[in-house]
């Protein structure tokens, strides 16, 4: 966790300044978003939740999500990362919520996303969603270039909405 620390201690300080709080639903990145936020000592003074959805059963059961209330919406999209950014903050009652999904690879996915897909959405006062694309086939190497943009996307939201 060290190369992530230093992004997660400055969301951290932002955070507690504020006194605000997050809640965390991630698919692609495996929950490595939240055990950075959490490796920060006083996290539980921010850090509301969060819930690892790599599942359809893990959706449905976590977050209460039935893709057929949004018609055309897939998971690996960013008006699905933005829904699930809004539900598990919403869920969690969090000032902010953040939605990331996609493909880690290797071998893309079945929605004919290529491997380094992901979606990144930051839900709350201010509203963010992006698309990253790395090109590279390695899981782990792309779950730890997830989590960095995630965590680069929610600290430059929080700088903007300050």
């Amino acid at each position: 966790m060290q190369p992530l620390q230093p992004m997660a201690k400055s969301i951290a300080a932002l955070l507690r300044e504020r006194g605000e709080t997050v809640a965390i639903c991630e698919t692609t990145a495996g929950g490595m978003v939240s055990a950075a936020l959490l490796s920060i000592p006083g996290a539980s003074r921010y850090y509301r939740g969060a819930a690892v959805t790599y599942t359809l059963v893990a959706r449905t059961e976590f977050l209460g999500i039935d893709l057929d209330d949004y018609p055309g919406v897939r998971s690996s999209s960013e008006p699905y990362a933005r829904i699930i950014a809004e539900t598990i903050r919403g869920r969690l009652g969090a000032t902010w919520g953040i939605g990331e999904t996609g493909a880690a690879g290797p071998g893309g996915n079945v929605y004919g996303d290529a491997s380094g897909h992901t979606c990144i959405a930051i839900a709350g006062p201010s509203e963010y969603v992006e698309t990253l694309e790395t090109g590279i086939e390695d899981r782990e190497e792309n779950m730890w270039l997830f989590t960095k943009r995630t965590l680069e996307v929610f600290e430059s939201v929080l700088r903007q909405a300050g």
